[in-house]
C-alpha cells in the first residue's frame, strides 16, 4: 500500500517500504560528495539577508524552527525560551501570515516578542545559514511531510541534497514525526555523517504544533529523534 488510511480524524502513515530505504546510505554519500549547486532563489536570499542582520546582532541562544507552518511552535518555543531568539521558517506565505493569537498571550502577560517568522525555501535557506555560520543552539524540525512512497525518498529531508547542511545546523537537532520509520531513516543518515541520535516517544501535554495536537487526539503515537553534537 502506498496511500494513507484514516484513523480517527487524522491520517496514519502507510508505506510500501518494509524498512529503511535500501538506497538511503548511497544517497546521503552522493549528496556529501556532490554538494548542491542550485542557484539561491531571490526571495529566499532577501528574506535571509533581513533575518541574518538580526541574528548577527544578537548575543544569546538562537533556536531555529524549520517547517514552522502557522508558527504555533515558534511562538511556544519563544515562550519557553524567553532569553533566546527563535526563528521560524516556512515556504508558505499563507501559513506564515496566519495568526495564532491564543499562544501569544498567557495570563494577561502580553505578547511574545522574541521570535521572527520568515517565508523562505529551506532548501536554499539552510545553505545560507551554514555559509553565514549561524551558531544555532537548538534546531527543531517538527512533523515534516513524510513522503511515504519509496520512490519519493529524496523528497524526505534526509534524502534531499541539502541534508549535509541540515545536519550541520544546531548543537542539538530535535525532529518529531508520527512515522517512526522517518526518524529511523534520519537517524541512519545522521550516523553516516558521524552524528548519533536517540529516538523516544513523545508525551504530549502541550502540543507544539497543530499536527501534534491532531495526531494525539486521533490516538497516534508521536516520536522524537534527539541528536546532540
Amino acid at each position: 500500500m502506498t496511500e494513507t488510511e484514516i484513523t480517527g480524524d487524522s491520517k496514519a502513515i502507510v508505506t510500501n517500504q518494509p524498512g529503511v530505504h535500501e538506497k538511503l546510505v548511497e544517497i546521503v554519500k552522493k549528496h556529501v560528495a556532490h554538494p548542491s549547486q542550485k542557484p539561491i532563489q531571490a526571495h529566499t536570499q532577501q528574506a535571509f539577508d533581513e533575518i541574518n542582520a538580526i541574528v548577527q546582532a544578537f548575543a544569546g541562544d538562537i533556536i531555529l524552527d524549520s517547517c514552522c507552518g502557522v508558527g504555533q511552535s515558534t511562538r511556544l518555543l519563544a515562550k519557553q525560551n524567553p532569553t533566546a531568539l527563535v526563528i521560524g521558517v516556512d515556504k508558505s506565505a499563507h501559513r506564515i501570515n496566519r495568526n495564532v493569537d491564543e499562544v501569544e498571550h498567557e495570563n494577561g502577560k502580553g505578547k511574545v516578542e522574541n521570535y521572527h517568522l520568515v517565508r523562505a525555501d529551506l532548501n536554499d535557506f539552510y545553505r545560507l545559514v551554514v555559509a553565514a555560520n549561524w551558531q544555532v543552539t537548538k534546531h527543531y524540525i517538527l512533523y515534516p511531510n513524510p513522503w511515504p512512497k519509496a520512490k519519493h525518498i529524496q523528497r524526505r529531508w534526509h534524502g534531499s541534497a541539502v541534508f549535509p547542511q541540515i545536519i550541520a545546523v544546531g548543537q542539538e537537532i530535535i525532529l518529531r514525526s508520527n512515522w517512526l520509520l522517518y526518524l529511523e531513516e534520519f537517524q541512519l543518515a545522521a550516523d553516516v555523517l558521524a552524528f548519533k541520535g536517540e529516538i523516544s516517544t513523545v508525551n504530549v501535554t502541550q502540543p507544539l504544533t497543530p499536527f501534534e495536537a491532531k495526531f494525539h487526539a486521533s490516538g497516534q503515537q508521536c516520536w522524537q529523534l534527539h541528536i546532540i553534537k
